[in-house]
């Protein structure tokens, strides 16, 4: 058993969700009934959704694009494999925000000892490491708006992801996964979540996990649209972004 943390569940308790003091710490199935059948639903909305985005944001699109392929060298658009639904591989796609053909063994090393607890040991709550040398000057300006984002609005149209719900892991991160923290792989990953809009990197690795079970468990329309809404001004005033 694991103790729910004061902002895991003033996070949820802000969405109506009512998370319980203890959390069982097993792999057990997460997704709630509601859930799986909302999932056409849900899936109808994204499709719409997304593809209003797409073309309301397409100027800036444009505009972001042309300021990443023109301020370093390397393509805009950065391609990475992702975990999805059910431990499923997928390209994932989001502005080049690093120096084209960064070494990834950085952050390979920071995101063992996130997911093992050794921010938390050490005082440090940032889910993303906040002076990481490969991100470009334009880059983190995206990061920090999380404008870098955007393109996965095709992946949200590719069926890979929703607009709400866990964010994808890469690969090797699950590599570090206690068995516990695989229960968010039982749901579609998504653009935003309960997660981004709880403090974002400043939340640690176990609090951002609690939060995907409890968006799984307690799932309703409402709720992604709460989220939803309450991404705007996380996006505009880039709380808690690197």
């Amino acid at each position: 058993m694991k103790k729910t943390s004061m902002v895991a569940n003033s996070a949820a308790e802000g969405y109506g969700v009512t998370m319980q003091p203890h959390l069982t710490l097993v792999a057990a199935p997460a997704v709630s009934g509601a859930y799986q059948r909302g999932a056409l639903a849900k899936r109808a909305f994204d499709i719409v959704a997304a593809g209003l985005g797409l073309v309301i944001l397409s100027p800036l699109l444009l505009l972001v694009y042309l300021g990443v392929r023109l301020s370093s060298r390397g393509p805009a658009i950065y391609t990475q494999r992702r975990v999805g639904l059910g431990g499923r591989c997928f390209n994932f796609f989001k502005f080049r925000t690093m120096v084209h053909r960064s070494d990834d063994s950085i952050h390979r090393a920071y995101s063992e000892r996130l997911i093992n607890g050794w921010n938390a040991r050490h005082d440090s709550r940032a889910f993303k490491m906040t002076d990481d040398p490969r991100i470009t000057p334009i880059g983190r300006f995206l990061r920090k708006c999380s404008l870098d984002e955007l393109p996965q609005l095709f992946n949200v149209l590719r069926g890979d992801m929703s607009l709400v719900g866990p964010r994808p892991p890469i690969e090797y991160e699950v590599e570090y996964y206690h068995e516990w923290h695989k229960q968010r792989l039982q749901a579609k990953p998504g653009i935003s979540g309960l997660w981004q809009v709880s403090g974002r990197s400043q939340v640690p690795f176990d609090e951002m996990v609690m939060l995907d079970i409890h968006y799984m468990e307690n799932w309703s329309f409402l709720l992604d649209l709460k989220i939803l809404l309450r991404t705007i001004p996380v996006v505009i005033f880039g709380v808690g972004g690197y």
